[in-house]
């Protein structure tokens, strides 16, 4: 059984990640730190606290990658309108792959972080309960 401080220890490992909405790596760095000053306490909070740090690890290496794959479509939008130009024209066109490029990579890594924040909210809920939480799709870097 899982004493109310362990709960609420477990919970603010996990919603101290929502840091990461307003400092960079704060969603990595914030429950590390939580993880590494509870872990001791027991057994629980480490279990916990490696999940969500290897949750958060993971989540940014998915939005990295996704951003990266992103680049050549943006860096081709950027070419072909600079070449555009050179004929006196303001025109900036917004074709297929230039739409693509642009605004597809950002909905893609805007639609990654809203569900990194559903899965946040579930994992504090559950961890509040007492309850054991294994995010999904998540590499475990640390065992």
């Amino acid at each position: 059984m899982k004493t109310k401080t362990e709960q609420n220890n477990a919970f603010l490992i996990h919603i101290s990640a929502l840091a990461g909405y307003f400092f960079p790596l704060g969603g990595i760095v914030a429950p590390l730190i939580f993880w590494q000053v509870k872990k001791d306490e027991s057994a629980y909070l480490d279990e916990q606290g490696k999940e969500a740090v290897n949750f958060n690890l993971s989540f940014f290496l998915y939005q990295f990658i996704l951003g990266l794959t992103f680049i050549p479509l943006f860096i081709r939008s950027i070419f072909r309108n600079v070449s555009n130009l050179d004929h006196m024209h303001n025109d900036f066109f917004f074709d297929f792959p230039n739409v693509l490029g642009f605004f597809g990579g950002i909905s893609l890594i805007g639609i990654l972080g809203l569900i990194r924040f559903v899965l946040i909210i579930l994992a504090a809920v559950k961890a509040n309960k007492g309850e054991d939480y294994k995010y999904p799709i998540t590499i475990k870097f640390i065992k």
